[in-house]
This record gives structure tokens, sequence and C-alpha cells, in this order.
């Protein structure tokens, strides 16, 4: 298929692209940067390309140094995952000048999404509704507040580049609109570089679905089901899930319809997801086109567990020139599968990054559990890049029971030295609304005082106390294979009250970061 796929990116997304190479025979190479000299996702591949100086700009946002890293490491093929150059058309463009397959769509299509108002254009071409509001040709504040004005109060301004929810403004009434036209587009330059904004109507409590597309060089476009991304803070997705539930037949149908409909129309290769705001679930509920994104997505893994593709595998089987060897029948999705996103991040403190050294890291496993992660014990959390440690999958045959999963596998899941979101996840999987698929995009912040903060309960606390156990017990078996000491033999004991006071005790000698 390919001599050495090059993956211009890092941590799990790297991991995981660098997994379905190596099960199809497929050598890797890794790039890397000043701060991820020992990371995960340089030893998961065959060869590895140092490309520059911590900062992004100066690293994985370097099309030249991708390319250049691609012809040192002899590969003939270039994966960029998600985020950095994965949506950036130079990349594509820079890999047909120099000879490489991209494993993605082409740059023209690329370019065309990456403008959400030509998105929307496209959306309309191809006959899919788009949620209402309006791209003024008139960049002024004046221009832009005519537009505001027609689309109604409230509304929300968003950068035409760009993405994750960055630049986002919200606004209720004409007394808002001059401060928050300055706003978004401040937020706009600042992290895409191009201040041009659109108006869309404000949605009251709507759902964020999305649809998994992948379609050939040969006309087949296959779509695999959708995925509810509506649990969000900030615009920013932390818990997915797959099928969307509580849809009626005939909303599934037009979602399927559009997402299709919009590939075909832009003559779309290779892997992509169109995402929709939906108001209502029955079958006149309102279904708004709101982007494609013309990469692999974070959550892809729950739509894998549903339908048995291997996404990656698909898009190299599609890079290659090949027709897509499945049919609709057989990538029905079946069960459930939820997905929650482990970040180093305090929720408390305004979510704010973390950075550091992993102390101790323990992952869960069992029946319907899958973890991508780019971290592990020992594992540096620099400041350059997403705080995403790690994705936590759930599958069951029903929705219930893939929510139970994931939320008994978060209480395994233990990160020391860090503070991350795992608590709050726990809690959300809890929480009445999401038990009864009452979620909507505002869900997170209505009831954000009663997810944050308090006490860790008491299944967390035991995570962390056999994190440290194992921690300690890797620690004494060093120690004693070098002494000639017997193993430590403390019994385990309570995994609660050893959270809060013994575990901590017998850490005499044991610093974090021992490895």
């Amino acid at each position: 298929m390919f001599t050495r796929v090059l993956i211009a990116n890092r941590g799990e997304i790297a991991v995981r692209i660098a997994r379905t190479c190596r099960t199809l025979g497929i050598p890797t190479a890794a790039v890397f940067s000043d701060a991820d000299r020992n990371a995960r996702h340089v030893a998961a591949c065959g060869a590895a390309v140092h490309i520059g100086a911590a900062p992004a700009s100066e690293s994985y946002l370097s099309v030249g140094r991708i390319i250049d890293a691609a012809r040192a490491s002899g590969a003939d093929a270039v994966h960029a995952g998600y985020g950095f150059l994965s949506e950036d058309p130079s990349l594509p463009a820079a890999c047909a000048d120099a000879g490489l397959t991209f494993i993605g769509p082409p740059a023209e299509v690329i370019a065309r999404f990456g403008s959400k108002i030509n998105a929307r254009r496209a959306a309309r071409d191809a006959g899919v509704q788009v949620v209402p509001g309006g791209e003024p040709a008139d960049q002024s504040e004046a221009g832009i507040a005519a537009a505001a004005r027609r689309t109604g109060f409230p509304l929300i301004l968003k950068p035409s580049a760009g993405g994750g929810g960055k630049g986002m403004v919200t606004v209720r009434d004409d007394d808002e609109l001059a401060e928050s036209i300055a706003r978004a587009r401040r937020e706009a330059l600042a992290t895409a570089g191009d201040g041009t904004l659109y108006v869309e109507r404000r949605i009251a409590r709507p759902r964020h679905v999305e649809v998994q597309v992948v379609a050939d060089r040969h006309g087949s476009v296959l779509q695999l089901g959708e995925r509810d991304c509506s649990t969000q803070r900030r615009h920013q997705k932390v818990i997915e899930e797959s099928p969307a539930p509580g849809l009626s037949p005939g909303l599934r149908a037009r979602l399927a319809a559009a997402a299709v409909g919009v590939a075909r129309h832009a003559s779309y290769e290779n892997a992509g997801t169109v995402e929709f705001l939906i108001d209502g679930t029955g079958d006149d509920a309102g279904c708004y086109f709101l982007e494609m994104n013309t990469r692999l997505q974070v959550e892809h893994p729950i739509t894998e567990l549903v339908t048995g593709v291997d996404l990656v595998e698909a898009q190299l089987i599609v890079a290659a020139g090949r027709p897509l060897p499945w049919s609709a029948a057989e990538v029905a999705p079946r069960g459930h599968a939820i997905e929650c996103r482990v970040y180093a991040e305090d929720p408390a403190g305004d979510y704010l990054p973390q950075a550091g050294t992993i102390a101790g890291y323990h992952e869960p496993s069992g029946p319907g559990i899958r973890v991508d992660s780019g971290v592990s014990t020992g594992s540096d959390v620099p400041v350059h890049y997403d705080p995403l440690l790690a994705k936590l999958a759930a599958a069951g045959r029903t929705r219930e029971q893939a929510r139970r999963r994931a939320h008994a596998a978060l209480g395994e899941f233990a990160v020391l030295g860090l503070q991350t979101n795992i608590r709050l996840l726990r809690r959300v999987l809890a929480h009445e609304a999401f038990v009864t698929s009452d979620v909507h995009t505002g869900f997170l912040a209505d009831h954000e005082k009663a997810l944050i903060g308090g006490e860790p309960d008491e299944v967390t606390l035991a995570a962390i106390a056999a994190a440290a156990s194992a921690v300690q017990s890797k620690h004494n078996r060093r120690t004693s294979a070098g002494s000639g000491a017997g193993a430590d033999r403390h019994p385990p004991g309570d995994a609660v009250r050893d959270a809060r006071t013994g575990v901590w005790s017998r850490l005499a000698g044991w610093r974090l970061g021992d490895r």
C-alpha cells in the first residue's frame, strides 16, 4: 500500500495511527519537537525525525519541516491526524508537489470547507438547510451589525476560519452588538489570523449531532451513522456517543441523506464529518448544517466500536486509490458506544490546562473498554499543546450498559501528578439529565455548580490509592531486586482508607516521577 507513512502529529492520535499501520504491515515514522523527545508516540513508530523547537509554529505547524521529515524518513505518504496541519490545504498541496500521498481529502476540498462561510454556501448548493443567519460581504462593523439585526437576537457571531469553538460570541441584544463584534474579531484574528465573521441565529437548547462519512475515488460514499456531541464545555466536546439517542427514524435518515448529499456535491474523498445542530427529536425537527470537518475526528473510536470499521484503515485504502470494501449493510451500527475525553486541566479552576510530569498513570480495562492515549507514567505534558491525555470509550449492547461501563472504567482511571477532568466526567455520566438523554449543548454550563467542585467521591479516592500503590509496588520490586530483600507484603487494606491516610504514609523515600 505504502512504503512508509509519516505521521505528522503527536500524542494519542499519532499512537493510534501507528497502531493501524502496524496491523497492516506499513512502516511508520514519527515527528517530534524538543518537548517530545521522549514522548510515547515517538516510541510507537519505527523511525522518528526531529522537526524543531517546542512551539508548534516552529515544529508541528511547519509545512516545510513536515515535508523535509517525510523525505528524510523515506516516507511516501503523510497522515496529519487531527489538529495542527490536518485542515491546512497547504500541506496536501506541498505533498503533491513533493510526490507524496496526503492521506486525506484534496487541497481544494479542504480549502472550501476551511471557510465556514464557503461551507455554508456549499451546503445550500447541495440542498441542505443551514442555521439561519448571514454571511455579510461588508465586513465592517456596520455591515456585520446589519446582518445581525436582519437575523434577530439572540445570535452568535462566528469566525469563518479556525475551529474548536474559538472566537464564538453570543449576542443577546443590540446593546451588546458593537463590543461583541470587536471581541469576536479580536479572538478570530488571534486564533486563526483571519477576522472574517458571519452570523447565526442562536438556537435554544440544540443538540450537536454529526455524521461520519467515507468516500472513495470510485463513486462510493458511505455514511457510518451519527454521533451526539452535545456534552460540551465552551463549545468544545467532552463526551460523545453513537448512535445519537432518542432520534426518530425519519430524523436519523434525514441526517444521513444530508451528510451524503454534502459529500457527493463536494466530490469529497476520504474520511470526513458533517456536523449539524438539531432542534427537536422527531421527524419534523429542525436539522441545520453547521460545518464539515475534513479530517479524522477526535471522537472516531465510538464509530469504530459500533460499526467495526477501522477508520484509519479506510483512510489508507482511499488514499491508495482502492475502492472501499464495505457495503452499507456491513457497516450498519450495532449497540452503543460512549467516549470521554480525559484532559490535563482543572475544571474548578476555569479549566486551566495543566503541565508537568505524570507521576503515576493507570488505564482501566474490561469488556467493551477501549483507551486511546499518548502518555504513560513518567510522560511530560508540555505547556505548548492541547492538554488531551487520553480518550476512554465504552461499548455495550445498550446505551445504559455503555454508560455504566464508562462510569465504572473512569473510576479505575488514575493520573497522578496533574489535575484532570476525570471526576467531572464521572459526575456527568451519573447526572440524571445524561442518564435520561436530556442533554443539549448548554448542559454543562447549566449544571456547572453541581458537576464541578466538592470532595472526591469514594471510587475516585480508591483509584488514586490503587495507582499510588501500583507505583509503590513497582518501586519496591526494583529496590528489592537490587538488595535481595523480600517484596513489600503490606496488605492492600481498604482502598479508600489508604487514599485518605495509609498509602501516603507508606511512601517513605518515594519521589513523584521515580520510575
